[in-house]
């Protein structure tokens, strides 16, 4: 589906291109997550997506985002562009504790091999996730902080050879596992369409917006709006579009009125259903 517009896609992230590299894969990842959203919003227009990374990417250089299908794929594709050794893995996120650990494929993981520092080492790249890592992280088992969320890394349970992450328990998740033989992104397909259209998938039942940065994480669920654990309950669609854009960096004007109104009206449906008692808070997986 086309040539990836590498030029194009390091602008949308504020970057001069330069040699693979560990000081040049923070900076490409941190651009990353702090730059390109964590966004459902083609999925609460009722509209599907594919997965093929070039039409991710396209989107991200419009001014939008997606979530690990989209951001991991179009990142992974971007990576190899500029000469990265990147491989795509099968990954399961468990939204909470109580949700036994599986790679289900309902997330797309990445790790970067090969960097001249020490061509040995594999590192866990993760643009995907919303509320995950800020900066790569060395796929060793320990204990990593990034600004106030402490992740572990770990051998996986249900993944022979693979890795468990385990999220800060202030997290939106609390971990993903991924196997360690490469994956294709059609491995994901029929996941990724049951993400998309399910009455059952969180991202049909919730409109989550994130973007991480160095210091925390920006979320609004429905109509409210978290910025680094400031809650805000957003009142109007003016609002909550200006939100979008200002925090989220998701410019009203990509979206015709209509779709807008749309997506305002679910988003306060989904607000009143949860305080109501209705509906629990759902928090997406991938």
């Amino acid at each position: 589906m086309g040539n990836l517009d590498v030029t194009g896609y390091l602008q949308r992230l504020g970057l001069d291109p330069e040699p693979p590299g560990l000081a040049a894969l923070r900076r490409l990842h941190a651009a990353h997550v702090e730059r390109v959203p964590y966004e459902p919003l083609e999925i609460q227009l009722g509209r599907t997506t594919p997965l093929e990374p070039t039409a991710s990417s396209a989107r991200i250089l419009q001014g939008r985002g997606g979530y690990c299908y989209h951001l991991n794929g179009a990142f992974s594709a971007l990576l190899r562009a500029l000469g990265y050794q990147v491989t795509r893995h099968l990954g399961g996120v468990q939204g909470s504790a109580a949700d036994a650990p599986n790679v289900d494929r309902n997330h797309l993981a990445l790790t970067v091999t090969g960097l001249p520092e020490d061509p040995s080492a594999t590192w866990l790249v993760d643009a995907g996730l919303g509320d995950g890592i800020h900066e790569p992280l060395p796929l060793r088992e320990g204990t990593y902080v990034q600004g106030p969320h402490t992740y572990r890394l770990r051998p996986s349970e249900v993944a022979p050879g693979g890795w468990r992450f385990d999220h800060d328990p202030s997290g939106s998740f609390a971990g993903f596992d991924f196997a360690p033989g490469p994956a294709e992104m059609a491995d994901f397909a029929e996941k990724h369409a049951w993400l998309s259209t399910s009455p059952e998938s969180g991202f049909v039942r919730v409109c989550v917006l994130q973007r991480r940065d160095a210091t925390g994480v920006d979320t609004l669920r429905a109509l409210t709006l978290n910025r680094h654990g400031v809650k805000e309950l957003i009142g109007s669609p003016e609002d909550w579009w200006t939100a979008a854009g200002d925090v989220f960096g998701i410019p009203a004007a990509l979206f015709t009125a209509e779709e807008r109104e749309r997506l305002w009206r679910q988003c306060v449906a989904q607000h009143e259903a949860h305080v109501g008692g209705k509906g629990s808070e759902v928090v997406p997986s991938a």
